[in-house]
């Protein structure tokens, strides 16, 4: 029998459509398997950088010093004295912000 030159019969070209699909699917899988397995890695080098820098970051916490805080101003003494305020309401009366009816009735406050 002799060889048939020209196309492929049917038999043929579904081998080679076959062989084709069943190269790309091959290949398409071990690309994905590739990326999946980088994407893996990045993954785990920043999780294990961000660990890293949270060990460091507690160390520093650990190793720092406590800064005390700032003492609260012990307020002046209450009251200051009945001659200190009397002073006062003259020296507002002096400088004119008081008139003579609110001084009067200023310093008849404090007496009371």
């Amino acid at each position: 029998m002799p060889r048939r030159m020209g196309r492929p019969g049917l038999l043929g070209t579904m081998a080679r459509t076959a062989a084709i699909s069943g190269t790309a699917t091959a290949v398409s899988g071990r690309v994905q398997r590739n990326q999946a397995r980088r994407a893996q890695a990045d993954y785990d080098q920043q999780l294990a950088q961000q660990q890293v820098a949270a060990q460091q970051t507690a160390a520093l916490q650990a190793q720092a010093p406590v800064q005390p805080t700032p003492a609260q101003p012990t307020p002046a003494p209450a009251g200051g004295g009945l001659m200190d305020e009397l002073q006062k309401l003259a020296d507002m009366k002096a400088s004119g912000l008081l008139d003579d009816a609110e001084f009067a009735a200023a310093k008849a406050k404090l007496l009371a």
